[in-house]
């Protein structure tokens, strides 16, 4: 695809079913708070799971490999309204992997950590909703790192920012972690309620995010291209 036709494929546009404020997309992009950092190396799936930095479970690539496979379908929609739709996951519920007394125990609120340094944060209830997966594969091929490889959280009803790439760790906390995104990170972020800020109406938010669409997006790209995993494959 050129760049002129990869241009044309992000332009945002209206599409019937789409949640509030949300506009559709024809190709599904590399997409980063921090676009021109590198993604980091890829390795085998590790995921520890804590309570106040206690651990309480920590899986491999392996263990997930012989659990009850889930798939699902569905959109992405992201926090700067652009939606992407059909995408199939493959991969393990959330809340499969814990125990039914551990689930009981959880306190209120997470942060999911991933290996490119980024920090999300969670209410709990929303990471024990039932579509919530930790994703291994996409379309039926293994996650790339333009998508979150080894691991990605899969939360279909909240903004896409929620839907950690890279992710390496989940730690529950009785109290509600700062966010490093500050004011731009809404705790819940449910697509359904336009829930894209903290603090900021939607109407200021709309239209700033749809023109960050297209630059965010080639500069993510870029970001990929340029990476050493990238300079090394080329040799």
């Amino acid at each position: 695809m050129t760049t002129w036709q990869t241009v044309r494929a992000l332009v945002p546009r209206r599409s019937a079913g789409l949640p509030p404020g949300q506009r559709e997309v024809r190709t599904f992009p590399r997409f980063s708070d921090k676009p021109l950092r590198w993604p980091p190396p890829s390795g085998p799936v590790e995921l520890s799971i804590s309570i106040e930095g206690e651990p309480i479970t920590h899986l491999t690539g392996d263990q997930l490999a012989t659990m009850d496979q889930a798939e699902q379908v569905g959109d992405l929609h992201c926090v700067t309204t652009w939606t992407y739709r059909g995408l199939r996951w493959q991969g393990v519920r959330l809340s499969s992997v814990l125990a039914p007394d551990m689930v009981a125990e959880l306190p209120p609120f997470a942060v999911a950590h991933a290996a490119d340094k980024q920090s999300v944060i969670f209410a709990t209830d929303d990471l024990l909703m039932p579509d919530v997966l930790l994703a291994t594969h996409l379309d039926g091929e293994p996650l790339d790192q333009r998508h979150g490889a080894p691991l990605r959280l899969i939360s279909p009803s909240q903004y896409g920012y929620k839907n950690v790439k890279h992710l390496t760790a989940i730690d529950f906390r009785k109290h509600e972690p700062t966010s490093t995104l500050g004011p731009k990170e809404h705790l819940r972020a449910r697509v359904a309620l336009e829930e894209r800020h903290a603090s900021l109406p939607n109407w200021a938010l709309r239209l700033p995010y749809r023109f960050m669409i297209v630059p965010t997006a080639l500069a993510a790209e870029r970001g990929l291209r340029t990476s050493p995993e990238s300079d090394a494959a080329a040799q």
